[in-house]
């Protein structure tokens, strides 16, 4: 007999990972009663993989976050042992924030954030089907016998939709090393019409740090000055946890080669397609065979814990595979594992069904974020998570959908990439994949979309303050530059910038235009920098160095608009055009493109085919 508890919610969201957390607080603090439902209420956040936050682009994808009234940023911020920003000698598009985060602590707080949410409610249970009828979405069942109610539902499953972990040739259900598989629910997708794929991925082992001599290996710090995630966050003062760095040799290659016939992924028993841009440590050794090296960092899981990650280094391995490997390498001899590496398999949705909205196409009030979109990484769920708990809340308040796109965030580029690509193998962000990256900066997350966050209603008055004033200061800052002038009599401050005499007067924004010139050099001859914090000196050097190339990518960005801002109709009938191949209106009809920006992203739809498609739309629309 079926029970509820008398309660109808605006928002319901499946699942407590890093999507759903930040679905289910998007949409309580926007002001939908909201229930999170979990099949372990021990286990909210965790860190299934890696306990680290951010890195190349995923360290945008955590800003961005941040700046629309997120929750990851103040999180890691709390949590990290350990900071480095990667990539400080390249241009200002690739720098990127990475934190080690105490991977217990982590989750322990973002559970006490959603505890505190008055208008969320946070309850155990596994769900097995939802119920729907003509209109769209109408509740979940639980496998405990409850009923919950809900014209809007978040589904982020993870890696739970029929998990089934490999370890060696051995393999059993689960979601992860420990916990129960969900079962019923993928079943319930396919019924109700939605294509279901499978895909796999994989962790390390996790090794003793008593057991490991870390005198033989080489010491890597985090970076003395600790920047926050969060654009709430001030320099950041805590005791740093080292990392250290260790390397395979020959003889680990030798013993992963001799013992491939053992790993499922080679015997031929894993059906599901892995990352490829991760691969297993046997699947390094066979694809680059005359690599006699692998690095890998061994990363602490926390101040309380014992565990040390190895990253890089996830296997199907059997467990005796795994400790003779890594008991070859160098201040490894004596190793033990704590838990060994696995693989696991599960079922993901193809995203090509959703809108960008992450509202599934086919049925009203039902959004998918995370792995269950075939994505992989804490902050690519996370990112999905916060817009379409934003977009679930919207739709309870008859509001239009918030969809970002690729010119203004990365999170606009991979809802456009998963919603518009086939899914061919999990999904990660890089900075490769914007064509706007130098548009899309860490340091101008805030810039690009706190005004976004404020109009939705997930940014409060604080943060909001905090934001105008540090705009302020940017564009008085830009307008001093501009307006205060360096003559040729002015030798001492010329000398003292390394400038040879200048036959003419110039701004100061001319002169740091200048590769060898650097904000700091100016500061002391503005009144206005005067007391301006790192963040605007960087916005500001950043801004006015690279102008010319940020104006060029600009003026992309408005010759696209015109494309992007031609909705397609929803019930086009692409079969019925003339002048498109069959293979066109195959890839047309499967997507359901929203705009022709979006359909000329489709891959096989060529320039020709979005010429004729804008000629159909204009005698439409004259129809």
């Amino acid at each position: 007999m079926l029970t509820g508890y008398g309660k109808e919610y605006q928002v319901i969201v499946v699942g407590a990972g890093h999507a759903g957390c930040e679905a289910a607080l998007a949409a309580a603090r926007i002001g939908c009663s909201t229930l999170l439902l979990t099949m372990g209420l021990d286990v909210v956040a965790m860190m299934s993989c890696n306990p680290a936050i951010g890195g190349s682009a995923k360290g945008h994808l955590v800003h961005e976050i941040d700046a629309l009234g997120g929750e990851m940023g103040l999180n890691i911020d709390a949590t990290m042992i350990q900071f480095r920003r990667l990539n400080t000698r390249k241009g200002p598009a690739v720098r990127a924030s990475r934190a080690q985060a105490d991977r217990m602590a982590y989750s322990a707080r973002m559970k006490r954030i959603l505890e505190a949410e008055s208008a969320l409610d946070l309850k155990q249970g596994a769900v097995v089907s939802i119920d729907t009828d003509e209109s769209g979405v109408r509740g979940v069942y639980t496998k405990e016998g409850l009923y919950f109610s809900a014209k809007n539902i978040v589904l982020t499953t993870g890696t739970f939709m029929r998990g089934l972990i490999h370890v060696g040739l051995n393999n059993y259900p689960g979601g992860r090393a420990g916990e129960p598989a969900s079962e019923g629910l993928s079943d319930c997708l396919r019924d109700l019409g939605f294509k279901v794929g499978r895909l796999k991925t994989g962790t390390p082992a996790r090794l003793s740090q008593r057991s490991i001599d870390f005198s033989r290996l080489q010491k890597q710090e985090g970076d003395s000055q600790i920047r926050g995630f969060s654009f709430l966050a001030q320099s950041l003062d805590l005791e740093q946890v080292p990392c250290f760095i260790a390397n395979t040799n020959e003889k680990t290659h030798e013993i992963i080669r001799q013992n491939l016939h053992r790993s499922p992924l080679y015997a031929g028993v894993i059906e599901g397609v892995g990352p490829r841009y991760c691969p297993s440590i046997e699947d390094k050794v066979v694809r680059f065979p005359e690599r006699t090296s692998h690095q890998t960092f061994l990363e602490p899981e926390g101040r309380e814990s014992s565990e040390v990650y190895p990253s890089g280094m996830s296997t199907s391995l059997p467990p005796d595979v795994q400790l003779a490997f890594y008991r070859s390498m160098e201040g490894l001899e004596q190793v033990e594992i704590m838990r060994p590496g696995y693989a696991i398999e599960y079922d993901f949705v193809e995203p090509m069904q959703l809108k960008k909205s992450l509202e599934t196409k086919a049925i009203s009030g039902l959004y998918h974020a995370g792995q269950i979109n075939g994505t992989s990484g804490y902050e690519e769920a996370a990112a999905q998570g916060l817009i379409a708990g934003i977009n679930a809340a919207r739709r309870s308040q008859e509001k239009p959908p918030l969809v970002l796109g690729r010119d203004q965030a990365y999170i606009g580029v991979m809802i456009d990439d998963l919603t518009t690509q086939t899914t061919r193998e999990p999904y990660r962000m890089f900075t490769s994949r914007s064509e706007f990256r130098l548009l899309l900066r860490e340091d101008n997350a805030d810039q690009r979309l706190t005004p976004l966050g404020r109009s939705v209603g997930l940014v409060d008055d604080e943060r909001w303050r905090r934001y105008t004033e540090k705009q302020k200061w940017f564009s008085d800052g830009v307008e001093a530059l501009e307006g205060q002038r360096l003559s040729s009599k002015q030798k001492d401050i010329l000398a003292g910038l390394g400038l040879k005499e200048m036959k003419q007067g110039a701004s100061l924004r001319d002169i740091l235009r200048r590769p060898e010139i650097s904000i700091d050099q100016l500061v002391p001859h503005v009144d206005a920098l005067t007391g301006a914090d790192d963040e605007v000196l960087e916005q500001l050097e950043i801004a006015i160095k690279y102008e010319g190339y940020i104006r060029r990518q600009q003026q992309l960005v408005e010759r696209m608009e015109g494309l992007e801002g031609q909705a397609l109709p929803a019930d086009i009938n692409y079969p019925e055009i003339s002048g498109l191949s069959q293979e066109v209106k195959e890839r047309l009809a499967e997507v359901k493109p929203e705009t022709l920006g979006q359909a000329s992203r489709i891959q096989g739809v060529t320039p020709a085919a979005i010429a004729v498609l804008t000629v159909y739309l204009k005698r439409w629309k004259k129809q």
